[in-house]
């Protein structure tokens, strides 16, 4: 009965934490409970950045009951001064008996920390609670502290025979209303969202979170910021008066001989950050380009590009979700293509698990990890 209601309470915390997953960004979406017995006292979410913390919304409801009651958090509770207290000490001051952690912080500055921290006051600590349930809410947030990389999800639209496209480059819309909708969703949970020059010259997209196409978000705290939006762009193609230059910060991703040409200099006037990279023969090299992100604190990547980014990342195994929009049409052969992978015999596949498969609108969506 005890495991039951542990594990109740911690459900509850990770369902909390669910409700930051537009806004906490680029920190991690944490839920903590406070609770004696089978009576919640308090409970709370981390928002925004710079914001309370889960723990501190929780104990502030709680107020003087949390002594002697437990706490469930779905993230090992921070132990270091940043633009808040430390989280363990105020757990510690509150006078809890108990905390579950569903998983531990990959953060160098806390990891483990403050875990000991509890210990050290005479808090009994449980680690491991529902850990790939609150594992999966922050899974930009453990790659990047572990790797310095962030989580990369390719979305990609097509048609029943695998096009994005017709041949002459028209493409709106190939997927109905509520897929779009669903995409606005997944950008509002990006950190930031990647594109190529040639996407930007062919459909001069604005790669923005649109409010009034999100629908409803239910419980979800709402989105205060746009995604940064990143354009790998070697020559600094992107025209001036391009709509992604307008509504958010914008990262060009460019070779470093070009810093220094007129239209790098043209963009960087209208306060455009670029920073030169390296290139290769089929592109631009894909894993500078995360390294460069991680390091830009960037959590969460979403790729929306055309064959040639798309292939680069799925060819040289960067992706770590694919989203598929699949529409009950055909665009013909001529169509162009998902993704530019010159492959030449079955030995040369690329597999896919299919994780997650529904009905959005008419269309079908996969969200699909590498085998």
């Amino acid at each position: 009965m005890t495991e039951a209601r542990d594990r109740s309470m911690m459900a509850r915390a990770v369902q909390l934490a669910w409700r930051g997953r537009y806004s906490t960004h680029p920190n991690p979406r944490v839920g903590c409970v406070i609770a004696r017995g089978d009576k919640i006292l308090g409970e709370g979410w981390h928002e925004r950045a710079g914001e309370a913390h889960a723990e501190i919304r929780a104990l502030s409801q709680a107020g003087h009951a949390a002594r002697g009651a437990t706490a469930y958090v779905t993230l090992e509770p921070c132990s270091h001064f940043g633009r808040t207290p430390p989280c363990a000490r105020a757990l510690i001051d509150a006078g809890v008996s108990r905390v579950f952690a569903a998983t531990k912080d990959p953060n160098p500055s806390v990891s483990g920390r403050g875990l000991d921290m509890l210990r050290e006051a005479g808090i009994r600590v449980r680690e491991g609670l529902l850990a790939d349930e609150a594992a999966r809410l922050n899974p930009g947030f453990m790659k990047r502290m572990n790797t310095g990389r962030p989580w990369v999800r390719l979305k990609m639209a097509s048609s029943l025979d695998g096009r994005t496209a017709m041949a002459s480059g028209e493409s709106q819309w190939i997927t109905g209303d509520e897929a779009r909708r669903d995409v606005q969703r997944l950008r509002a949970v990006s950190d930031a969202i990647l594109t190529g020059v040639g996407t930007v010259l062919a459909d001069d997209p604005s790669l923005t979170v649109r409010r009034e196409e999100l629908g409803n978000i239910g419980d979800a705290t709402e989105p205060s910021r746009q995604p940064l939006r990143v354009i790998a762009d070697r020559d600094a193609r992107t025209p001036p008066s391009a709509t992604i230059l307008r509504g958010g910060k914008v990262q060009v991703f460019c070779a470093s001989s070009t810093l220094a040409t007129a239209p790098a200099q043209d963009l960087a006037a209208l306060g455009i950050r670029l920073k030169g990279v390296a290139w290769k023969d089929n592109g631009i090299d894909v894993a500078e380009l995360l390294d460069s992100l991680g390091k830009l604190g960037i959590n969460e990547l979403l790729v929306e590009a055309g064959p040639t980014l798309a292939g680069t990342f799925i060819s040289e195994k960067l992706v770590d979700e694919l989203w598929l929009y699949q529409a009950p049409v055909f665009l013909g052969s001529t169509g162009r293509p998902t993704a530019h992978l010159p492959l030449e015999t079955m030995a040369d596949k690329i597999e896919w698990i299919v994780q997650d498969r529904r009905q959005v609108g008419d269309d079908q969506r996969l969200i699909l990890v590498r085998r």
